[in-house]
């Protein structure tokens, strides 16, 4: 049972920095900039199957944002990412695992997590690589921490609010039809 769920944790945490990592080069800054649709977060649905989800989304998150500082070189301002970005996926899978039984209200874990956390420390990752103005705008929001916080407040919420629902609630209705989460979706009403 033990090799099981570490083998569940491995393979959801190498998908999760896998999609992340495709996500980057195919969509830039839309997997880590101000206005996020980072693709990968619709995996949080498997919080709803597993618990075996929690560690792996949160080690996945943990590896595809030390890639992302390789990539992009924020260097150590991307630590940030590292720890706040991955506190806020375990935060959400958390939630979704703990309120599995009422998916849709589950789903919103991810959401809140992202859109509470992230936009706290996204401003000053921003700022030290000299990037932070609204996109498709020429306003300015250096040193306007508040300014920053709201706007990142509603463009990661939103961002998320579309993946975990427009994405992600058809990926949980799919995996409870498979075998694999058979069992699982029986007892969250997700079988039909």
């Amino acid at each position: 049972m033990k090799s099981n769920y570490l083998a569940r944790v491995g393979v959801i945490a190498a998908v999760y920095a896998a999609c992340t990592l495709i996500a980057l080069l195919f969509l830039g800054s839309l997997a880590w900039g101000p206005i996020q649709f980072r693709v990968s977060e619709a995996l949080c649905v498997l919080a709803l199957f597993t618990p075996a989800a929690i560690p792996g989304l949160t080690l996945g998150c943990v590896i595809a944002n030390v890639m992302n500082i390789v990539i992009s070189g924020t260097g150590m301002l991307g630590m940030l990412d590292v720890v706040f970005g991955s506190l806020a996926t375990f935060a959400g899978a958390l939630f979704t695992w703990k309120m599995r039984r009422h998916p849709l209200v589950a789903l919103a874990g991810p959401v809140l997590a992202n859109a509470l956390i992230v936009p706290a420390y996204l401003p000053l990752l921003l700022q030290g690589v000299g990037f932070y103005t609204i996109p498709f705008t020429t306003i300015s929001l250096d040193n306007s921490w508040l300014f920053m916080y709201l706007f990142g407040l509603v463009t990661t919420g939103v961002g998320e609010a579309v993946i975990m629902y427009v994405l992600g609630y058809p990926l949980a209705r799919s995996l409870a039809k498979t075998p694999m989460f058979s069992a699982e979706s029986a007892e969250l009403g997700m079988h039909n």
